[in-house]
């Protein structure tokens, strides 16, 4: 089975917290031939029964054609393995002995094949698996307890990023640190995820968008950062300057700097990082 293109992902249990990170490459849009129409064929690899049974039962509901192994071996010697288009494998791994945590690897990669899955069609998929993990992991810990890390790699490409942003704004209001209803958490979010992509990779689908978010009941950090060229902050027009009034540049920085509580450009002005607390919290 070839593969063209890898994913993978991390959740990380223990006394450190959790952490996910699932991985995009950039993708050629013109090699998609099919769109998202139809089912994909997906195999699930996992030891544990119920979360194997789960898992695919979630998926099964997006539509898609499941078969489940209990062990990578079982899906190794399948006869018709080349006819899935995504794997999903869990690889357990021991921590050392200076980090003492049980670090689960999920790797998934997309066939070669004209099976080739539309972004959309591949984004719930992802979704559904992270989602149905990290409700296990909700129900098994307090959420004052909690500290989180996720990281994406994400193609430049817009319609990505509501997902994203509703994964991300949800994950804060569930530790506590915004009620959704009366945050403008999403707006800056979105403005900083637009300008990346756009006035950064100049949705360039080949450039990735990097975004970190580090997460617990005290305060929210996201940083996000692309591979474009950067630009120097100071030179951004101050939309509240009566001659730029009507220019749409600024804007959106302005708005960052309004919600956050904390904004810093990197020198090259290629990554942005974001701080938001609590309201009892803040200085």
């Amino acid at each position: 089975m070839i593969y063209s293109a890898t994913r993978s992902a991390v959740i990380s249990y223990g006394r450190l917290g959790k952490s996910l990170r699932p991985v995009s490459p950039p993708l050629n849009f013109q090699l998609m031939i099919k769109s998202a129409q139809g089912t994909c064929s997906i195999l699930v690899v996992e030891n544990s029964d119920d979360f194997r049974a789960g898992l695919a039962d979630e998926l099964r509901q997006l539509g898609h054609t499941v078969t489940a192994a209990s062990e990578r071996s079982e899906g190794l010697v399948l006869e018709d393995r080349a006819q899935f288009d995504l794997l999903v494998s869990d690889l357990v791994n021991q921590g050392s002995a200076t980090e003492p945590e049980i670090v689960r690897s999920f790797k998934m990669a997309v066939t070669s094949s004209e099976a080739r899955r539309a972004i959309a069609d591949l984004h719930d998929i992802i979704e559904k698996t992270f989602s149905f993990k990290l409700r296990r992991i909700d129900a098994a810990q307090p959420t004052d307890q909690i500290r989180e890390k996720i990281e994406l790699e994400l193609p430049s490409n817009l319609t990505l990023m509501n997902g994203v942003l509703e994964y991300l704004v949800d994950r804060v209001a569930r530790l506590g640190l915004i009620k959704v209803e009366q945050s403008n958490l999403f707006v800056a979010l979105d403005e900083a995820f637009v300008n990346a992509v756009k006035h950064g990779n100049r949705n360039d689908t080949t450039k990735l968008l990097r975004i970190t978010a580090e997460l617990s009941a005290r305060e929210a950090i996201f940083t996000v950062e692309d591979e474009g060229e950067g630009f120097d902050v100071c030179e951004i027009p101050d939309p509240r300057d009566s001659a730029n009034l009507f220019k749409s540049s600024g804007r959106g920085v302005l708005l960052i700097y309004n919600i956050m509580d904390e904004v810093e450009y990197s020198e090259r002005g290629t990554r942005l990082r974001m701080v938001k607390r609590p309201e009892g919290l803040r200085p």
